[in-house]
């Protein structure tokens, strides 16, 4: 099963994330996008570390994020995914010419990696709902993470949107798309 978990920036989508994966099934991991690239984001890291549980696995893996939770499916029964965005600026970042095409086959790499998991809960931040950026990188990562937003909403089973730490149901296996 694959649950997509999305939201504005401290919206509450990796805590509840983290409630997801706590209710499923041992052993559990938590496949990090992030890098420590300055003082600010390490404290970051050093504070989502602190808030799950010590017998869960990590993977840091920054790029290739579909090859990683592949490997990890033999080893966890309940995957966690921190963050789609993150993983898309690292892939920008390391690419020029990564655009909307790439991140579109980036979700489907990932989707299919995920197939065949326990339960993976994928986290990503909703990007469109803001002000349109003023520099072209920045409306390039606008339109890859939405992009991949896209696919991977259209091909999980659950989709939680985040307002305010309230989840707002938009897709589930007994619902379907609302």
């Amino acid at each position: 099963m694959v649950t997509l978990v999305t939201g504005g920036s401290r919206s509450g989508k990796s805590g509840f994330a983290q409630r997801l994966a706590a209710r499923g099934e041992a052993p559990r991991l938590f496949l990090a996008t992030a890098q420590a690239l300055d003082d600010e984001m390490r404290l970051r890291i050093a504070a989502h570390r602190a808030a799950r549980p010590a017998d869960w696995g990590l993977v840091e893996e920054p790029l290739a994020v579909p090859p990683a939770l592949a490997a990890a499916r033999g080893t966890a029964r309940t995957i966690v995914v921190d963050c789609v965005t993150l993983w898309i600026a690292n892939l920008l970042l390391a690419d020029d010419h990564y655009g909307e095409t790439q991140a579109s086959e980036s979700a489907a790499a990932l989707l299919e990696a995920a197939r065949g998991a326990g339960h993976v809960i994928i986290v990503t931040n909703e990007v469109g709902s803001g002000i349109v950026p003023d520099n072209e990188l920045s409306r390039r990562f606008r339109d890859c993470a939405g992009r991949a937003n896209q696919a991977l909403a259209a091909g999980a089973d659950e989709v939680y949107l985040l307002v305010s730490g309230i989840p707002v149901t938009l897709k589930s296996i007994e619902r379907g798309p609302l």
